[in-house]
């Protein structure tokens, strides 16, 4: 059921509210016939999704600060919200599936769900449910590893070579299959990312040409998983360029 916001209360049933749960607003105003054509839709899509959506309204004509606020120039105007910022937005009174389409958008599927959750058995069912994700296929791999299923882990990510924390994978085991890279798969498990990367960049300078490609796909399949703007990563693969040109 939508609840009805003013500018007393937008910051907190939506800015705040959306850090826990998406909020979907509406601007509105009595007099506008597109906005009563749209509102069946966005109550339906909100009920649908039993609390994982909540749908606000707000009325242009006694909330015109807000309306600036957001740039609210043609109504309805429809706005997503998520972690207290504006994520997804339309205006008009858009056909049914696209209402779907933002509902959709901010609602976790089962797969990510099911990615959340980590153990082993609910990422397998997560692949089964969408087998071309990567980050799916990478997560199940490691969690084989983590038990030393290395020709289960190496099934995980078949079919996901371009994507470099697949590609990690691969090369993590290879390297451990040829004695390398012991020390720094261990702290890798361990949590130790810096020790790890440490670890494989001390050696690669002096390996092999294939041991050295082995290298770079694990040392960057670590990497891949840290914020891009990680000024720690950003080091590494300064080093990492620096150890290879």
């Amino acid at each position: 059921m939508s609840i009805d916001v003013t500018e007393a209360s937008f910051e907190r049933e939506v800015v705040e509210r959306s850090r826990q749960v998406p909020v979907v607003v509406d601007f509105w105003a009595e007099w506008c016939g597109p906005c009563r054509t749209l509102t069946p839709a966005l109550e339906a899509a909100e009920a649908a999704r039993d609390g994982k959506v909540v749908l606000a309204k707000v009325d242009v004509d006694a909330n015109q600060a807000l309306a600036a606020r957001f740039g609210v120039q043609g109504i309805p105007a429809v706005k997503a919200f998520r972690d207290g910022a504006v994520v997804d937005e339309f205006v008009g009174a858009v056909p049914k599936p696209k209402v779907e389409d933002l509902f959709d958008s901010l609602v976790p599927s089962r797969a990510d769900e099911l990615l959340a959750a980590g153990d082993e058995l609910s990422l397998r069912e997560a692949t089964e449910l969408e087998p071309r994700r990567a980050d799916i296929a990478v997560a199940l791999a490691r969690k084989r590893l983590e038990r030393g299923a290395e020709e289960d882990a190496l099934a995980a990510v078949e079919g996901h070579e371009g994507d470099f924390g697949a590609e990690g994978i691969v090369a993590r085991i290879l390297l451990s299959r040829a004695g390398e890279g012991g020390d720094a798969f261990e702290a890798l498990d361990r949590g130790d990312r810096e020790a790890a990367l440490d670890a494989l960049l001390g050696v690669i300078a002096g390996a092999d040409e294939e041991t050295r490609e082995q290298l770079r796909r694990a040392i960057v399949g670590i990497l891949s998983e840290a914020p891009t703007d990680d000024p720690a990563a950003r080091d590494y693969r300064r080093r990492l360029a620096t150890a290879l040109y």
